[in-house]
């Protein structure tokens, strides 16, 4: 018995400490943990098959698995791929409407929201070309880390170029989002200018909070 004054189960134990020691997407971590839930479990009902106590049963297929520190980098790596192609799907779906936003606001209201400032639409553009460079990165990690990923090896550092060109779409949205509340304060057409507004805020919390996952999964695998 434990100091919680439960009974020492080792495999209970083991992925415990797993599961506290490892970061990432919560489908792509759940289901690694039931795998090595499984593994550890099924070695150790092998073992009290041929006669042997539970706890030394579990305790022996612990060892055979490895401890927590072996096992961490080669877990943390597969849940860091897993929140880069996470984060890449969430950049590819939702940089392109940052550019359908830029289009809607330059048409909602020409002669007056988006013609009174020749820097608004310089920033329109710089935008909308952060958002397809981001969206061109993002289709190519989802290629990477996908089938091309059972042929060649998936750069060690492309989850923390995913992390950050996320970072930058997100930003790139929030900008969006402010400079279309402010448009829609002045155009006459402000509903459409509002509704892109709001798109592009949904947009960047959808962004924002993955690429944060990101950046912290790639700084456990280095």
């Amino acid at each position: 018995m434990n100091a919680t004054g439960r009974h020492a189960d080792p495999i209970r134990d083991h992925v415990a400490a797993l599961t506290a020691a490892l970061y990432g997407p919560a489908r792509a971590k759940a289901r690694l943990i039931e795998e090595m839930r499984g593994g550890l479990t099924d070695t150790a009902e092998a073992y009290t098959a041929e006669g042997m106590p539970y706890e030394r049963a579990a305790d022996r297929a612990v060892r055979e698995f490895g401890t927590v520190d072996v096992l961490v980098p080669s877990c943390q790596q597969e849940l860091t791929t897993a929140q880069a192609r996470h984060t890449a799907r969430a950049v590819a779906l939702t940089a392109p409407f940052l550019i359908v936003c830029w289009h809607l606001a330059r048409t909602a209201d020409r002669e007056q929201a988006w013609q009174f400032s020749h820097a608004a639409q310089l920033l329109a553009a710089h935008l909308a070309g952060i958002a397809a460079v981001a969206a061109l990165l993002a289709a190519a990690t989802l290629a990477a880390t996908g089938p091309l990923a059972r042929r060649l090896p998936t750069p060690h550092r492309l989850p923390l170029l995913v992390a950050w060109a996320g970072t930058t779409a997100s930003t790139s949205m929030a900008v969006t989002t402010l400079a279309l509340a402010t448009a829609s304060a002045l155009a006459t057409n402000w509903p459409l200018l509002a509704f892109a507004g709001a798109l592009a805020a949904v947009s960047h919390a959808a962004v924002a909070a993955s690429a944060r996952a990101c950046r912290r999964c790639a700084r456990l695998s280095v």
